[in-house]
């Protein structure tokens, strides 16, 4: 059965950094197209980075400069750094993938078929 489990969520002050992981299970992900999305409260789902299959990545202008996604192929695991948080960056984060591209854009992200549970990121000011 196939899995995307997100960790590495947690609570830091404005100007800090947190890495989030996703593992995979199930099948081979990074050989596909994968991102990150999240929610706030009272908010809709935001795509915030992609990364194709052959490992370009795109990013929404509210994190460029400052979130990066990667894979690491032989751990099958997707990441995202993300530095100099912000209060705006507050939410649930959710590790997506979909089989079926080959090219994305982070606006596609939430749109994806699979995710994980997601993991919380609060920022205090």
């Amino acid at each position: 059965q196939v899995q995307l489990v997100e960790s590495g969520g947690g609570s830091v002050q404005a100007g800090g950094s947190l890495r989030l992981s996703c593992a995979a299970s199930g099948y081979t992900y990074m050989s596909y197209c994968m991102g990150w999305f999240r929610q706030a409260p009272g908010k809709e789902r935001e795509g915030v980075a992609a990364i194709d299959s052959d490992g370009s990545t795109s990013y929404a202008d509210s994190v460029k400069g400052r979130f990066t996604i990667s894979k690491d192929k032989a751990k099958n695991t997707l990441y995202l750094q993300m530095n100099s948080l912000k209060h705006e960056d507050i939410g649930t984060y959710y590790c997506a993938a979909d089989l079926s591209r080959l090219r994305v854009g982070y606006r596609d992200v939430p749109d994806f078929p699979s995710w994980g549970q997601g993991t919380q990121v609060t920022v205090s000011s």
